[in-house]
């Protein structure tokens, strides 16, 4: 339970609240990457909170219920009712998420590469992310990628007060995402080093995106395809890294720390997450342009 890589020595090895060693990846580089963290950062310990999500799951079951009902609602109340306009502040939450995601992609990142580049893929899928990246400054990136979820259901507050399409992917999405990395996290699930690095990479272009659509500024060359592509490929790469899991924890030598249920779980999400934007695609950047044709024909 106490592994711990041992390439930048004993200097670097800190203990966290529940007794586990870990490196702290602003001392492993610390004429580069040590110079960017805060105090707060390197220091941080998600022990307590971890600890209180765990014993709370209950949590993420009221919030979506919320969620439900305030989409509900939320659809009645405007049926009769004029859209709302709310474009710069749906602008400066867009940029504000989009910032957040740079952030924590520039935060696990590093980290991500570390472990694939001295740690084989087994391990990496296998051992404990308690000491592997789920303490100190990456440790509060993914705990602060996972609190995310909640404020993300408000995405779709914008979408019902502009009385916009509210598609099954969008609500879908937000919903299992949710559930998925609060278990994940509670659980201590070694991909997620992973997952949270190409979601935060994702969305930081993403948001970024809608941010430059609501204040209409999105250059000519930004084309919304490229980030439906980019959705894609994170389900691809999320397939591939759940598959590999099933395969190579078996190999590990020691117990791994690859939970089935939730390899399982993330199996799922992650493949109907791949066919939902596959079909996104196609009925968005494939058909329409077929049915263009088709009329100039008749």
């Amino acid at each position: 339970m106490s592994w711990y890589p041992s390439l930048a020595g004993e200097s670097c090895v800190s203990h966290n609240d529940a007794g586990f060693a870990f490196e702290n990846i602003p001392c492993l580089y610390p004429n580069t990457l040590g110079k960017t963290y805060f105090a707060f950062e390197i220091n941080y310990d998600p022990v307590s909170l971890r600890d209180k999500m765990s014993d709370n799951p209950w949590i993420p079951m009221v919030g979506i219920v919320l969620y439900a009902v305030g989409i509900i609602g939320g659809k009645k109340y405007f049926e009769s009712r004029p859209a709302w306009n709310w474009r710069r502040s749906m602008a400066m939450w867009n940029l504000g998420l989009s910032v957040f995601s740079t952030i924590g992609f520039l935060r696990t990142f590093p980290q991500l590469m570390h472990n694939l580049l001295n740690y084989t893929l087994t391990e990496n899928l296998c051992h404990d992310p308690e000491s592997q990246y789920g303490s100190g400054a990456t440790g509060f990136w993914v705990q602060m990628f996972c609190l995310s979820k909640f404020p993300e259901l408000l995405d779709t507050f914008f979408i019902v007060i502009h009385k916009k399409p509210l598609i099954f992917l969008h609500w879908y999405h937000h919903i299992s995402v949710l559930l998925y990395c609060w278990h994940a996290y509670t659980t201590k699930a070694p991909g997620g080093i992973f997952f949270s690095t190409m979601n935060y990479a994702v969305h930081a272009i993403m948001y970024f995106y809608y941010f430059l659509m609501a204040v209409k500024m999105k250059p000519k060359w930004f084309n919304s395809m490229w980030i439906t592509v980019s959705q894609i490929s994170q389900m691809v790469v999320g397939v591939a890294v759940t598959i590999l899991g099933f395969i190579l924890a078996p190999k590990f030598e020691k117990e791994c720390a690859l939970k089935s249920e939730n390899n399982v779980a993330a199996l799922v999400m992650y493949g109907s997450y791949l066919l939902l934007f596959l079909q996104f695609f196609v009925a968005r950047y494939l058909s329409r342009p077929a049915k263009k044709s088709t009329k100039k024909q008749d």
